[in-house]
């Protein structure tokens, strides 16, 4: 399989303008590349960079290689790394925490069988890690009664083996997003706070809802969970947004263990729970990864209802007793923007050909941002066609999640 390699984009000589629409992880790092090809950029957002109603806008986000069988995704994730990396000195900040990310799996699971054989294949760094590695490597953590293979009445609270990425982490995400933002904008990018409204042929211009015109050549939308709103007809049913909640918990004075780099980000993948550790002193981070309730992305009232905190809070007292009485410091309502099996939408719209559409994070989606930014400024300048795998065409509107 040939393995993900971008070749430069070239710098055009003739001036191409591209409005940019949605400033978030796709949108920020679609106008990095776009301005690196030399395309004049706009990023328009209708609140601001990272702002707290995006699926962009918590404090923390994963980024791990592990990825099952999907190695395109295993192979975007290595590569953003090392952009992400690249922006954390650009910038002289502290965006990314090298903690290492722990995949804890029940029995045989073939999931996590294939995410070992790909990460071996990739050369990615990787320890497998049995019951009583984990419980050696990791203390704090309780991995329950053994037993084997998954089946009806089976412990689903116990942990066989887990899979440790020791060069993996965590991203401050908002931090991320709104750095290379303010890096943008001393590159001559144009960000502008609009609502707009994609209604008719985008032809030189596009509408914002105040009656203003913000002209462009071609056009980008990277606006995750508004945009079934903005194409109705086109992505009605093919993305869904989706109610999210993470909680925050305090960890005891004096006690280290809970910090990175000493307590790596997690998945519990029989739980459905991830987590990252405790960074910046905001306490240790206890996400749902269930798709939840539809959510409106504007209007939604972003309180965190009980049930979801009792459910954070029972998971810490099995796996992590020592957190099982830990205050909460924090709560979020975020979101997903899921497409029907969680693979990324990245295509040209289907009836216009000067408007590109990048979407469907689906939970997954940050870590990937510079990769996919790239993929989109391909497309627009060079005019490279969409990966069949993220095409418009293989959306569909039924639910049936593959990518985790």
């Amino acid at each position: 399989m040939r393995p993900f390699v971008l070749a430069p984009l070239p710098a055009y000589t003739l001036l191409v303008h591209v409005v940019v629409i949605g400033a978030g992880v796709f949108g920020v790092w679609t106008a990095h590349h776009l301005r690196d090809a030399g395309a004049e950029v706009t990023l328009v957002d209708a609140y601001t960079p990272g702002h707290s109603r995006s699926s962009s806008g918590d404090e923390t986000r994963i980024l791990r290689c592990g990825y099952g069988p999907d190695r395109v995704y295993s192979e975007m994730a290595h590569a953003s790394l090392a952009q992400w990396r690249a922006l954390g000195v650009r910038s002289a900040t502290a965006l990314w925490h090298p903690c290492g990310v722990l995949w804890m799996a029940a029995g045989k699971d073939p999931y996590t069988d294939a995410t070992r054989r790909t990460l071996q294949e990739c050369g990615y760094p990787h320890d497998v890690l049995d019951r009583a590695g984990l419980q050696q490597r990791f203390p704090q953590i309780r991995i329950g009664d053994a037993h084997g293979a998954p089946g009806p009445g089976v412990d689903a609270g116990a942990i066989d083996m887990a899979l440790l990425e020791p060069e993996c982490g965590v991203l401050l995400a908002r931090r991320a997003v709104r750095t290379l933002a303010d890096e943008l904008s001393t590159r001559g990018v144009r960000i502008v706070q609009a609502e707009v409204a994609a209604r008719g042929s985008l032809r030189g211009a596009i509408a914002t809802a105040a009656g203003r015109h913000l002209e462009g050549d071609r056009f980008v939308f990277t606006c995750g969970a508004w945009l079934p709103r903005l194409f109705p007809d086109v992505l009605g049913g093919r993305i869904r947004p989706t109610r999210q909640v993470v909680v925050y918990f305090g960890t005891p004075p004096g006690d280290g263990r809970f910090q990175s780099p000493r307590w790596p980000a997690w998945i519990d993948f029989p739980a459905g729970i991830y987590g990252t550790p405790d960074i910046d002193g905001r306490g240790v981070k206890v996400g749902i990864d269930e798709h939840g309730p539809p959510i409106d992305p504007d209007t939604a009232e972003r309180i965190v209802d009980g049930a979801s905190v009792e459910r954070a809070r029972a998971w810490l007292a099995r796996r992590v007793p020592a957190l099982a009485d830990a205050p909460v410091l924090e709560s979020r309502v975020c979101q997903y923007e899921n497409t029907s099996t969680g693979d990324f939408l990245i295509d040209r719209h289907p009836e216009q050909a000067n408007v590109w559409i990048a979407g469907g994070g689906s939970g997954h989606g940050f870590k990937h941002g510079p990769a996919i930014g790239e993929r989109v400024a391909r497309m627009v300048m060079a005019g490279e066609p969409a990966d069949p795998r993220f095409a418009l065409e293989h959306k569909t509107a039924d639910a049936r999640r593959a990518i985790y």
